[in-house]
């Protein structure tokens, strides 16, 4: 058995070194090329290529699987891939270049929410249970048909960040059964069903701008959801602030405006308030919101639209 790795991010270079260290012979490593990251924009490699330096395992980086990738790739006669989170569409091309296919762990119960980011949409939606599914790729998105998943609750205050950390653990388990059945050609193939499917686009930083004219559990899930990416975040008559932490409480303040309670700062929405727990104002490092509230003096504190 021979397999090839596609991947990028942290949560993939996670599952790739589990994966080796249960000892899954993985052949080769694709990933995207390297980036510029912070405010030097210092060009840095992904997770996934770091990790595969670390475990001496060659790494080819593309944002295209074409005819000449194709060719490395058969170097390594590899008999099928596993993609985490890789960013790359594949074409029909390279599907056929594998003998055994490509196959893709998501971060949902398909067919339900399938995109970029179910997992912060999952979050979003206020859903009770999400999990993990591996399926072999297609040419649609997220359409192939399944070949294993398991289901996981999503706890009450867990964000996006912790809730795909429990995944991708889940996810190297869903593999570690599978990729011996994929080898031997033992895998049970089951269609989705595409009338239960439900999207989870990609997100952009107006995503996380949170509404307040909506119930404090709906403001909560969007700033859970939205930690730690694309970043939670409203304007007010104070600044920019980014929301590290908060929670839904049941006392109400006026919808929109933000005051000092018990020593608990509340953030008015429209059924209850939210407390915020830690933040981080316009240019300014994370805080306590307590801390950061009590600095402004007394100043009067309101969302705005601006």
């Amino acid at each position: 058995m021979s397999i090839l790795f596609a991947g990028t991010p942290e949560n993939a270079a996670t599952t790739l070194r589990e994966l080796v260290a249960a000892g899954t012979p993985i052949s080769l490593v694709l990933t995207r090329p390297d980036t510029p990251v912070g405010r030097k924009a210092i060009i840095t490699p992904s997770a996934v290529a770091l990790t595969a330096n670390e475990l001496g395992i060659p790494c080819i980086k593309t944002t295209v699987v074409d005819d000449q990738i194709l060719k490395q790739i058969a170097t390594h006669q590899i008999d099928f891939a596993i993609v985490v989170a890789f960013g790359v569409f594949l074409k029909a091309p390279a599907l056929k270049a594998l003998p055994k296919g490509w196959f893709n762990l998501h971060y949902s119960l398909l067919p339900k929410l399938r995109g970029a980011a179910p997992v912060q949409w999952a979050i979003f939606n206020g859903d009770r249970e999400t999990g993990v599914t591996l399926f072999k790729i297609d040419e649609g998105l997220d359409t192939g048909a399944i070949v294993g998943l398991a289901p996981t609750q999503i706890q009450p205050s867990e964000t996006a960040g912790e809730l795909l950390a429990r995944l991708t653990h889940l996810g190297v388990s869903v593999l570690l059964e599978n990729l011996p059945k994929i080898d031997a050609n033992l895998v049970v193939f089951a269609k989705q069903d595409d009338s239960h499917a439900t999207g989870a686009p990609k997100l952009s930083r107006v995503d996380g701008r949170l509404d307040f004219s909506q119930p404090a559990n709906q403001v909560d899930a969007r700033a859970r959801g939205a930690n730690p990416e694309p970043g939670a975040w409203f304007n007010s008559s104070v600044g920019q602030v980014k929301v590290l932490g908060c929670r839904p409480v049941v006392t109400q303040v006026p919808s929109g405006e933000l005051q000092l309670v018990d020593g608990k700062v509340l953030a008015g929405a429209a059924v209850g308030s939210v407390e915020l727990l830690e933040v981080q104002p316009a240019g300014k490092k994370s805080m306590k919101a307590t801390d950061w509230f009590r600095g402004l003096r007394d100043q009067e504190v309101k969302v705005t639209n601006d």
